[in-house]
């Protein structure tokens, strides 16, 4: 699963992937320093797996992980090709969903594209390259449909889903602001639609800011717009990330003390991210590894078994469960088999967060 980080030119975008990543992506005070998109794929931070480490002992410990995108800052005129628009829509095409970075922080030093900082302004500038290019999508697809339409007459429902979708689009409003049934989703999906994919902002504050972020004038501006599109604004100063990146887990703590913070705004933005794309894990645990892996919310059983082993999957017989949370207060799997806290599941149970999973099959 990928997640594109996207925003204007010089908004902390490449800081904010060096940080996560700590893979050393270009950063430079001018537009376009990135170009061709930075890739890097990271840990999910979970720390059930910790826990079930200290447990077991195992020999290795896997964490679920998430992909991350740096693509080149969006300027005005994209969709049409400007600043080399094509490419970085194209890019942005590409990811599951989006981590936009929004500027909310004043420093002369760090020269803004539109000459003043203003992050609606900002946003509604790569929304609208974004709704531009969905519009120039939809006006092709509307096309071929109505010619489909002389031969099929099914074709009228995607005619009158495509007519809803562009008369939100040219309303200056993302798709995905739209409520669509299930047989909408279905035809949406086959659309690759920029406006669809799920977004979360990030407000880039000053280390000043930072202590009250929450009531700081131009992230509530962001968090109020994105109330309209059922999005989440997470606060950060990208300078002091980059900075606790580079450190050692001791003294990162000790600065996350000094701050007053539980954890990393990175950790926020990872955890969150991974979540934006629908997903969540389940957990096997044993000597030889302790280890999550990666499912989309709603999947059942035999699916999940797939994740480890196309085998595990054919041959699915059942799967002995016991949630975290019971294994936790138990204290050991001995333990919760006696209070009845292992469950035995057949192939149609949907799988929930922190299952911690035994599957037994017969191929």
């Amino acid at each position: 699963m990928k997640l594109g980080i996207v925003g204007l030119p010089n908004v902390g975008k490449s800081t904010l992937f060096n940080s996560i990543t700590k893979a050393g992506a270009e950063c430079a005070n001018y537009p376009f320093c990135t170009i061709e998109p930075n890739v890097g794929v990271v840990p999910v931070p979970d720390e059930r797996l910790d826990n079930l480490a200290k447990m077991y002992n195992p020999q290795k410990v896997t964490h679920a992980v998430i992909e991350f995108v740096d693509i080149a800052g969006l300027v005005k005129g994209a969709s049409r090709g400007e600043g080399l628009g094509n490419k970085f829509l194209s890019h942005i095409r590409e990811t599951d969903a989006i981590c936009e970075v929004v500027r909310c922080f004043n420093d002369d030093n760090v020269v803004h594209v539109d000459g003043s900082v203003d992050p609606i302004r900002d946003i509604e500038t790569i929304n609208l390259e974004l709704i531009f290019a969905d519009i120039e999508t939809v006006n092709k697809r509307l096309e071929k449909a109505r010619k489909n339409l002389k031969a099929d007459k099914k074709y009228q429902v995607e005619i009158d889903l495509l007519e809803k979708i562009k008369k939100t689009l040219e309303e200056g409003k993302s798709a995905r602001s739209i409520e669509f049934n299930e047989d909408e989703q279905a035809i949406v999906k086959d659309m690759f639609l920029l406006t669809t994919k799920p977004i979360l902002y990030i407000a880039n504050v000053s280390e000043e800011q930072l202590e009250n972020a929450k009531n700081d004038e131009l992230v509530l501006k962001v968090q109020e717009y994105a109330k309209n599109e059922n999005a989440e604004v997470i606060p950060l100063c990208v300078k002091i990330e980059e900075e606790l990146s580079s450190l050692e887990d001791d003294d990162k703590k000790e600065m996350l003390d000094a701050l007053g913070l539980n954890e990393s705004g990175l950790d926020k933005v990872i955890k969150k991210s991974y979540d934006l794309l629908g997903l969540m894990s389940f957990l096997t645990a044993g000597e030889p590894e302790v280890r999550a892996w990666t499912i989309k919310k709603g999947t059942k059983a035999p699916e999940a078994a797939g994740k480890i082993h196309s085998d595990i999957q054919r041959g699915f017989i059942k799967a002995e469960i016991v949630s975290y949370s019971d294994l936790m207060k138990e204290g050991s799997m001995l333990l919760a088999k006696e209070k009845g806290l292992v469950r035995s599941e057949g192939k149609e149970y949907i799988m929930q967060d922190g299952d911690i999973v035994l599957f037994k099959f017969n191929v």
